[in-house]
C-alpha cells in the first residue's frame, strides 16, 4: 500500500487540530496538505495570488508549535530596483477548533502600489484515512450558501462544517463547484501595509477527543554548553503541549495524541512512552494518560479487534458518521502486545516520582487486571497473532509487515515472540509487585514467581551468536537479526550485569552517528529508510540511552544523545517521527509524523541520563550523577524540573559536580 508523503510540508498544531501546507504556506490540493480537525479536513485549499500570480517565496518561520509565518516577494511591484520592494506575509495561528491567517502585503517601496489580492478556498471535509489511503481522490464540496459581507463560505457534510469569515468584506466573491475565488483590491501606501484576516471555524460530530482544560507542562528550561541540545529541548516540550489531548468529560486527563497528521489519537505505547519519558517534567501527563486508557481497558474476547479482559487498547480513531470505516483497523482496535505491560510500570514510575497515593490507590484494580492479562501466559511468552486476518501482522511497537525477519530476510510467522516484549512483561511484573506490596493488595509473590520464570526461559530460548535475537517465530526459532530491539531490554531486570554488558557492546554497533539503527547495516535487506529496517527512531534511540546509563554503559549512551541532538539540527529541532540516511547525509522517511509525541520528549531523556537523575519519592531519595561522559554539555543547568509536586533545579558544573536545589523534602544521593 503507497504512504502519502509529508516530509516536505510545514506543520501548525493545536490538538485535535493541525495545519500541513507548502513551505511556501500555499495549501494546494494535493496529498495531505491542508487544516484538519479531529482527524477530518476541513480545508483542502487556501492558496494566495496577488493580481494572478503567486509569490516567490523568501522564507518561513515557526515561532511555535501552534504559529508560523510565511514571506514571498512580489516580483514586478515596487521601485525599479533589482531588490524586491513588496512582498507578502503571511501569519497562521492553530486553535483546537479554528484557523486564522492574516495576509498581509507589505510596501517598502517609495510610492503607492495597488494590487488584487486572491484567495481560493476548498475543502473536502474528508477523513484522515480517505486522505492516507487514497484509493480515490475524495471529491471537493460544493459551498452551501453565497459569500455575503464578511461571511465567505459554508461547506456542510452530515454534521461536519467548515465557515470561513474574513474581517473585511471582499470586492469580488465566485463559487465554482469545487472551489470558492475571493478577491480585494487594495492600495497599499508607500512604507505601509494592508491586511486581510481570514477565520476558520470546524464543527462536527460529538469529539472523542478534544482539547485538554490546560497545555501547561513543567517550565523546564535547559542550558548547556550544547545549545543545540537546549534548543531541542525547547522546541520538544512546546511540540508536545500542543499534542495533547482529553475526554470531553475529563479535560484534566490529558494524554500526548501519537502524532500528526496519521496517528492524531490516542495510541496505547506511544501515549505511554511519551508520558513517561516526561515524569521528569511532573507526573499530572502520566496521571491522565493512565486514567484514559485505564477507562478503555479489555473486558472480553474479540477476534476483530483483539480485544481481551485487562488489556490496554492500541488505538482509538474516529469515524465520522455517515461514513464507513473506509481502510485501517477497528476504531477501537487492542492489537498490541506491549501497551498492558507499559501501563504498569508507567503507574510504577510515576508512584516513584511523586504520584500521590489518593491517585495510585484507584489505578490498582485496573493494574490488577492488567497484571491478570500477563500472568495469563502461564509458563510461556507473551506471544501475538492476528487472529481476525485483519488487523496488524505485527503487534510490537515495530508493526509493519517486514520488520520481524531473521538474518537471511525469512519473515517470521506466528505467533511472534518479541524480546522487548518479554523485558516489558518482566519489569512490570516486578513493578506491580512492587505497588501491591505498597498498598498492602495481594498477588506480589505470582507476579515475582512470573517474572523469574521468565527470565529462566528468555535466557534459555533468546540468546543466538552471542546476543539476544529479536523474536522467537511460531516453531519456536529465532529470529536472528541483530536489531535496535536489544536497547529495551537494558534496565528491565531481565538480563545479568554481564549479559548487559554484551548487549551493550551489540548496540555500540548499531549507532549510526545520528542515534540508533533499527537493523544492522550488514542485514541484506537492510534499507536506510526503511521504516523498521534501517532507519532511526528518536524514541528508539532513548530507550536505549536510558537502559544504558541505567545498566552502567554512559559512554556508549552518551554517543547515541549526541547524534539524536546532530539529527536535530537538520530537522530545525523539531525531531521527526523516523528518518533515515548515512552519517554524512541524513534522509527524510517521506511519510513520518512530525512533530510526534515521543520523538519530542526524547529530548527529555537525554538531559536525565545526563544528570544521573532518579527518583523515589516513597522512599525520600532523589538520585543526582552526573556522568563524565556528558562532559561536552557541561556546564549543565536544567530548571523546571518537578519531583514529587515540588520545583527542582539541578546544575552541573564544567567539571561535573552537581548542585540541587529543591523545596521538596528529599535526600540527594550522589552516586
Amino acid at each position: 500500500m503507497s504512504r502519502v508523503f509529508v516530509h516536505e510540508l510545514v506543520t501548525g498544531v493545536c490538538a485535535p487540530a493541525a495545519v500541513l501546507s507548502a513551505p511556501d504556506g500555499q495549501l494546494r490540493p494535493s496529498g495531505a496538505q491542508g487544516w484538519l480537525v479531529a482527524d477530518v479536513r476541513h480545508l483542502a485549499e487556501l492558496t494566495v495570488l496577488v493580481d494572478g500570480a503567486e509569490p516567490h517565496p523568501i522564507g518561513h518561520h515557526q515561532p511555535s508549535a501552534a504559529t508560523l509565518r510565511f514571506v514571498g516577494a512580489l516580483l514586478g511591484h515596487g521601485d525599479p530596483t533589482a531588490d524586491p520592494t513588496v512582498r507578502l506575509e503571511r501569519h497562521r495561528t492553530v486553535e483546537p477548533d479554528r484557523l486564522r491567517e492574516t495576509v498581509t502585503l507589505v510596501n517598502d517601496a517609495r510610492t503607492e502600489v495597488a494590487a488584487t489580492l486572491q484567495l481560493r478556498l476548498a475543502t473536502d471535509l474528508a477523513p484522515i484515512l480517505a486522505i492516507r489511503f487514497p484509493g480515490f481522490p475524495p471529491p471537493r464540496l460544493l459551498p452551501s450558501g453565497d459569500s455575503h459581507g464578511r461571511s465567505l463560505a459554508t461547506w456542510t457534510a452530515g454534521s461536519r462544517i467548515t465557515t470561513a469569515t474574513a474581517d473585511r468584506a471582499p470586492d469580488r466573491a465566485d463559487a465554482a463547484d469545487d472551489h470558492v475565488l475571493l478577491a480585494w483590491d487594495l492600495r497599499v501606501p508607500a512604507r505601509g501595509r494592508a491586511a486581510v484576516t481570514l477565520t476558520f471555524h470546524a464543527t462536527g460530530d460529538a469529539p472523542l477527543f478534544t482539547a485538554p482544560r490546560s497545555r501547561d507542562l513543567a517550565p523546564l528550561r535547559v542550558t548547556s554548553r550544547e545549545p543545540e541540545l537546549d534548543r531541542l529541548v525547547a522546541t520538544g516540550l512546546d511540540d508536545l503541549s500542543a499534542l495533547l489531548l482529553a475526554d470531553p468529560d475529563t479535560p484534566d486527563d490529558r494524554f500526548a495524541g501519537a502524532g500528526t497528521p496519521w496517528y492524531f489519537t490516542l495510541f496505547g505505547r506511544d501515549s505511554l512512552w511519551a508520558a513517561r519519558f516526561a515524569l521528569p517534567l511532573g507526573t499530572d501527563l502520566a496521571l491522565g494518560t493512565l486514567r484514559t486508557l485505564a477507562r478503555r481497558q479489555g473486558t472480553r474476547h474479540d477476534r476483530e479487534t483483539a480485544e481481551q479482559p485487562g488489556k490496554v487498547p492500541h488505538e482509538l480513531r474516529q469515524v465520522p458518521a455517515g461514513l464507513d470505516r473506509h481502510a485501517g483497523l477497528p476504531p477501537t482496535y487492542y492489537g498490541t502486545i506491549d501497551a498492558t505491560p507499559l501501563w504498569i510500570s508507567l503507574l510504577h514510575d510515576a508512584w516513584r516520582w511523586g504520584l500521590p497515593a489518593a491517585d495510585v490507590e484507584p489505578l490498582l484494580d485496573p493494574l490488577a487486571r492488567a497484571l491478570d492479562w500477563i500472568l495469563a501466559h502461564g509458563n510461556g511468552f507473551l506471544a501475538y497473532h492476528d487472529e481476525s486476518g485483519t488487523g496488524l501482522a505485527n503487534q510490537g511497537w515495530k508493526d509493519s509487515a517486514d520488520a520481524v525477519q531473521d538474518s537471511a530476510g525469512v519473515l517470521a510467522t506466528p505467533p511472534i515472540v518479541l524480546s522487548e516484549a518479554q523485558a516489558y512483561a518482566h519489569r512490570a511484573a516486578l513493578d506491580a509487585a512492587t505497588l501491591l506490596d505498597a498498598f498492602g493488595r495481594p498477588g506480589a509473590a505470582a507476579a515475582r514467581a512470573f517474572a523469574d520464570g521468565l527470565r529462566t526461559r528468555f535466557r534459555e530460548s533468546f540468546w543466538v551468536d552471542g546476543f539476544p535475537a529479536l523474536a522467537l517465530d511460531g516453531t519456536g526459532r529465532p529470529v536472528d537479526t541483530l536489531a535496535s530491539n536489544l536497547g529495551h531490554l537494558l534496565g528491565t531486570g531481565l538480563l545479568s550485569t554481564a549479559e548487559e554488558s554484551t548487549v551493550a557492546g551489540r548496540i555500540a554497533a548499531l549507532d549510526s552517528g545520528f542515534g540508533l539503527r533499527t537493523m544492522d547495516p550488514r542485514h541484506p535487506y537492510f534499507n536506510p529508510v526503511g521504516y523498521h529496517t534501517g532507519s532511526v527512531w528518536p524514541h528508539d534511540t532513548a530507550i536505549a540511552v536510558d537502559g544504558l546509563a541505567r545498566a552502567g554503559h554512559p559512554e556508549t549512551a552518551a554517543s547515541l544523545a549526541h547524534g539524536l541532538v546532530r539529527a536535530g539540527t537538520r530537522f530545525a529541532h523539531r525531531l521527526p517521527e523516523l528518518y533515515g540516511g548515512w552519517p554524512d547525509a541524513l534522509l527524510d522517511y517521506p511519510a513520518a509524523c512530525r512533530p510526534q509525541a515521543w520523538s519530542a520528549a526524547s529530548a527529555f531523556v537525554l538531559v536525565r541520563a545526563a544528570l544521573g537523575l532518579t527518583a523515589d519519592v516513597p522512599a525520600g531519595r532523589l538520585t543526582v550523577a552526573p556522568s563524565p561522559a556528558f562532559a561536552a554539555w557541561f556546564p549543565l543547568r536544567v530548571e523546571g524540573l518537578s519531583v514529587g509536586g515540588h520545583a527542582l533545579t539541578v546544575e552541573v558544573d564544567r567539571d561535573g559536580r552537581a548542585t540541587v536545589a529543591s523545596s521538596g523534602p528529599l535526600e540527594v544521593v550522589r552516586d
